[in-house]
C-alpha cells in the first residue's frame, strides 16, 4: 500500500539522509524521453549525431538504443532520481618527469561500490513504503545518459569539457539515478553557466574538445589511458600524455568553477589511497600481473589491466629527455 506522504521532498530528504550531497527529480511524461538533449552537445547535439560523428571510439556499448530512450530501461518508468557525490581531495600531484598523474575521480576507494550502496538502500526505502513500486538504479553502468539527467533534474548543468559542473561543487562529483514507477513532481532543468569562458577547450593539450560541449573520445587522453586496450597509443596521444597514466583532468583543473567553489569531500572513501598520488613510472612500466591485484584493491583503476598501465607508463618515459 502506497505511504500517504510519498512525496519528492520525503524522497529527497531520505535520499540526503543516506549521505548524497545532491539529489532533484525529473518527472517524466510518456514521451520525456524522445527529444532527450544528448550528454555530448554543442547547442543542442543529440546522441545520435554525436555517434554518426565517430566520436565514441570502440565504446560500441554508447549506441545501445536504450540511452535514447528511458522508457526502454525501465518499463512504465515515472521519474528519474538523479543524485551526486562529492569527491575532491584538495591533495596535489606530484609533479616530475618520474612520476605518473592519476585522475582525482580514481584516487581513493571505487566510487560505483560507494553510490551503489547508497542508491541500494534508496531504492529499498522505497519498497519498503510501497510494495508495488519498481526501481532501477545505475552509476555509469547502464543505458543511462547520467549527465543530461542530472542536468534535466536541476543538480548542474553539462560543461563545455562535457562534464556536469555544480554550484556547489564544480565538476567534481560522481552522479547516479535511481529510475522508479513512482510518479513525483520534478524539479527544474538547470541552466548553463559557462559564458564565453573557454578554458577547457584551449588547454586539451589533444584538443580532444573539438567545440564546446563537444568531446572526441578518438583525441580524449583519459579515453585512451583507460578504455583503449590497443598494444600501443596512437603518437598523436603518446606524444601528449604530459604524464597521465589514468584518466586526466587538465579540462577540470583549468575550470573556474572548481578553482573557486571546490570543497573537500566528507566521505573518507574517497581520499586517495598513498600509492595514487605520486606513482613511480618505472614501477608501473614494470607491473607485474600479480602486483596489479594487490596494488588496486576495490578501486575504479582495476579498469586499467596491468598490460595498459605498462604501456601508458612507458609512453610517459618515452617522452623524458635522456640525460646528456
Amino acid at each position: 500500500m502506497k505511504h500517504p506522504a510519498l512525496n519528492a521532498s520525503a524522497v529527497k530528504a531520505q535520499a540526503r539522509s543516506l549521505g548524497f550531497h545532491r539529489v532533484g527529480i525529473v518527472a517524466l511524461g510518456e514521451s520525456a524521453s524522445a527529444d532527450l538533449q544528448s550528454e555530448h552537445r554543442s547547442g543542442p547535439v543529440a546522441l545520435q549525431e554525436w555517434l554518426d560523428q565517430g566520436y565514441q571510439a570502440d565504446m560500441d556499448w554508447m549506441a545501445d538504443p536504450r540511452r535514447q530512450d528511458i522508457h526502454r530501461v525501465l518499463p512504465g518508468v515515472q521519474s528519474v532520481i538523479a543524485v551526486a557525490l562529492n569527491y575532491y581531495s584538495p591533495h596535489s600531484r606530484a609533479d616530475g618527469p618520474n612520476h605518473g598523474k592519476i585522475s582525482r575521480y580514481a584516487w581513493g576507494r571505487d566510487y560505483h561500490r560507494v553510490l551503489t550502496t547508497r542508491l541500494k538502500a534508496l531504492a529499498q526505502w522505497l519498497h519498503d513504503q510501497d510494495s508495488d513500486i519498481k526501481t532501477r538504479y545505475y552509476v555509469d553502468t547502464g543505458p543511462v545518459q547520467d549527465k543530461v539527467w542530472a542536468e534535466r533534474a536541476g543538480l548542474g548543468w553539462i560543461g563545455k569539457h562535457s562534464n556536469l559542473i555544480t554550484r556547489d561543487y564544480g565538476s567534481w562529483v560522481f552522479l547516479g539515478e535511481l529510475l522508479t514507477t513512482l510518479p513525483l513532481a520534478g524539479d527544474r532543468p538547470h541552466g548553463e553557466h559557462c559564458g564565453t569562458c573557454r578554458r577547457c577547450l584551449d588547454a586539451c593539450p589533444t584538443q580532444a574538445i573539438t567545440r564546446p560541449f563537444v568531446v572526441d573520445a578518438n583525441r580524449c587522453i583519459a579515453y585512451h589511458t583507460i578504455e583503449n586496450r590497443a598494444e600501443t597509443l596512437p603518437a598523436s596521444i603518446s606524444d601528449r600524455l604530459e604524464g597521465w597514466v589514468a584518466g586526466c583532468d587538465i579540462c577540470q583543473d583549468v575550470c573556474p568553477w572548481n578553482q573557486r567553489f571546490a570543497q573537500p569531500t566528507d566521505i573518507s572513501d574517497f581520499e586517495p589511497y598513498a600509492t595514487n598520488l605520486a606513482p613511480s613510472l618505472q614501477e608501473l612500466a614494470h607491473l607485474r600481473d600479480e602486483d596489479w591485484h594487490k596494488r588496486f584493491p576495490a578501486s575504479a583503476l582495476r579498469r586499467i589491466k596491468p598490460a595498459m598501465w605498462r604501456r601508458n607508463a612507458q609512453a610517459n618515459l618515452n617522452q623524458v629527455p635522456t640525460p646528456e
